[in-house]
């Protein structure tokens, strides 16, 4: 991994407080309590895979689709191995009328080297503060096994540090969970948040994988709805995952009256990813303009 100096890290950091700046002057109002919905990116690099494309070499022309069916931003990866790719990613964003606002991540948390898992996160995070994102979305890395008692515990105190750092940035961490998390009742889902606090460390719910993993999004949102800073939406028939998001095995009716009623933030980011049994018969970017409008319609924005 590239060891980055400090002038590297200046200059990056001068390049997003500029974009930032110009940003203000240009962009609309689409603050969080109005409503933001984006696009997660994994599920266009599916289906550009599908195609023999890499996602990376297209992601101009991802963006002006989004831009055309009425998206606010997308979604992309923290890069904390180059962090100033996080500032070029923001302009890109601007350069195509969309906005810097999430940034999804891993790491390993639980293990003898979280600590310097964290301060490479908050080196990548301190960009992408600089250039105007607002939340990081962090999946702890699953090991292939449940971990134990002391492996959580270090986890909580990771995801602690990394929260605290990031607020300091005036970020949000959002907490993101996977089945692996889930498995046991939720026992490493509802240790992430036992064991640290609100404001700090948070949750980017993302409601089809609650379901797969065997919690209700309902459920989740009753537990820990105070706590939600962003959102991933899918759908599912028949518990297989579908082309865009619309009616299925989650009611989003109910959901986004329940986010109304407790004006939770409207951070929504449309995840379309597809797997063996998904049917697949329009293309990514018609399934994303019905999914725009599914949004519009169901969550009001």
């Amino acid at each position: 991994m590239k060891t980055w100096t400090r002038r590297e890290f200046l200059k990056a950091a001068s390049m997003g407080s500029a974009m930032v700046a110009a940003g203000c002057a240009t962009e609309g109002g689409g603050a969080p309590d109005g409503g933001l919905v984006g696009s997660q990116l994994y599920g266009w690099g599916q289906y550009y895979h599908r195609e023999g494309k890499d996602l990376n070499a297209h992601l101009d022309e991802v963006f002006s689709a989004l831009r055309d069916a009425g998206y606010d931003y997308a979604e992309g990866n923290l890069d904390a191995g180059r962090p100033e790719k996080n500032a070029e990613f923001a302009v890109k964003l601007r350069a195509k009328g969309l906005r810097p606002v999430s940034l999804y991540t891993g790491g390993a948390l639980h293990s003898d080297g979280a600590e310097a898992v964290v301060e490479r996160l908050v080196a990548a995070a301190t960009v992408a503060a600089h250039s105007g994102f607002e939340v990081i979305v962090c999946n702890a890395d699953p090991i292939g096994r449940d971990k134990t008692d002391e492996e959580l515990k270090r986890q909580g105190r990771s995801l602690a540090m990394l929260g605290r750092e990031l607020k300091a940035l005036k970020l949000r961490l959002g907490v993101h969970h996977h089945t692996p998390e889930l498995a046991r009742d939720g026992r490493e889902y509802h240790h992430n948040f036992a064991v640290t606090r609100a404001g700090e460390v948070d949750f980017c719910i993302d409601t089809h994988w609650m379901l797969r993993g065997g919690i209700a999004p309902m459920d989740a949102l009753r537990h820990y709805g105070d706590r939600v800073v962003s959102w991933h939406l899918r759908q599912s028939r028949d518990k297989v995952w579908w082309e865009d998001l619309d009616s299925g095995d989650i009611d989003y009716a109910e959901i986004a009256a329940f986010a109304r009623s407790r004006r939770m933030p409207r951070r929504y980011s449309v995840e379309l990813a597809l797997e063996g049994g998904t049917r697949i018969t329009r293309s990514v970017v018609e399934n994303h303009r019905r999914s725009r409008d599914f949004v519009r319609r169901v969550f009001g924005i």
